[in-house]
């Protein structure tokens, strides 16, 4: 690798069976403080409802926790959702972490719901008439964000020339347009949305218009991470994923449950095309074997930045695995 490619982490705030919600936090600080200290560009926390096994919901509110008990990396919404909301408000609260936390703080926006139709609806009634409108309520965003709204009627006055970049988040082709259009950084949800990665980024790339904020195209792609001492090690640590996606895509959402031995039944369920489609970007192994596939995934995408969701059982085994992921991404730096 001739350029050096930065590396981040999407954080759901996961709830392992047995673990109480003050106790998730503190595991999601403690994870953001590690990775402060490992050259992680920044800690996203991504915006989900009504599931027993993400505790992220109130992004904002989380963001500035983490902010607070970190120095160094920046923080901010992978993404947050902006059907669900009023971009006045967005403006509000993200201007007023700028504020808090200058130039540490991140609005990464999706047009998802980030959880189930009937949830979606309970958030607010016309989501999906908003959905439609994201373009515009992107605009209404860098509108309340820009210093020459101070003459508008309706302002958000806490965020008016405050720096907080934005970034738009896809699972599909649509935000592609969108980012490039723009000119802002595109972040691809490849940990779980796979099939149009690669369509996707050629899309941004070739339609990409320089903007006051970009001169050139800058992509992020999500990827699950799970690295342990050996490959058989990070094989059980992962039967806690195969279990939550199986959970996701058969309807029974629940706690994230403790590892065990791949069992022939777990085996044979996540050689499904679903699980396999979900998790194609899934990297589990040692140290040795993951820096190999980082390499080869790289060398494909050529993004400008990792973004590494590790979603296990266990803190400290999630510590540890992003530990060992920012000791690869070091080497390959090097290279």
């Amino acid at each position: 690798m001739n350029t050096q490619t930065a590396y981040s982490i999407l954080d759901l705030a996961i709830v392992s069976q047995g673990q109480s919600l003050p106790e998730t936090f503190d595991h999601s600080l403690a994870l953001a403080q590690a990775a402060d200290s490992e050259g992680y560009k920044r800690y996203w926390l991504a915006e989900h409802h009504n599931s027993d096994a993400i505790a992220s919901s109130a992004t904002s509110i989380l963001i500035g926790k983490i902010a607070e008990g970190t120095k160094r990396i920046k923080v901010g919404s992978g993404g947050i959702m902006l059907p669900n909301h009023s971009p006045l408000i967005v403006a509000e609260q993200f201007g007023t972490l700028g504020i808090l936390y200058p130039d540490r703080i991140d609005l990464g926006l999706g047009r998802a719901p980030g959880t189930d139709r009937e949830t979606a609806n309970a958030i607010r009634s016309d989501f999906y008439q908003a959905a439609m409108s994201f373009p515009d309520e992107v605009q209404k965003i860098q509108n309340y964000f820009s210093s020459d709204n101070a003459t508008e009627k309706v302002r958000a006055t806490v965020a008016e020339g405050v720096s907080v970049p934005l970034y738009i988040l896809g699972s599909s082709t649509d935000s592609a347009h969108l980012a490039a259009k723009k000119g802002l950084p595109y972040a691809f949800a490849s940990h779980f949305a796979t099939a149009q990665l690669m369509e996707a980024l050629a899309i941004y790339r070739n339609e990409f218009k320089a903007s006051e904020v970009l001169d050139q195209p800058y992509t992020m792609a999500g990827v699950n991470i799970i690295i342990a001492d050996t490959d058989e090690e990070a094989e059980r640590i992962s039967t806690s994923l195969y279990r939550m996606i199986i959970g996701l895509l058969t309807g029974k959402r629940g706690f994230m449950q403790a590892p065990t031995e791949m069992t022939e039944d777990l085996s044979e369920l996540r050689q499904h095309p679903s699980v396999l489609q979900m998790l194609k970007y899934s990297f589990i192994g040692s140290k040795q074997t993951v820096k190999q596939e980082i390499e080869a995934f790289l060398e494909k995408t050529q993004v400008d930045e990792l973004i590494a969701v590790t979603n296990i059982y266990d803190g400290e085994d999630r510590i540890k695995s992003y530990r060992l992921f920012a000791e690869i991404m070091r080497e390959l730096n090097q290279d």
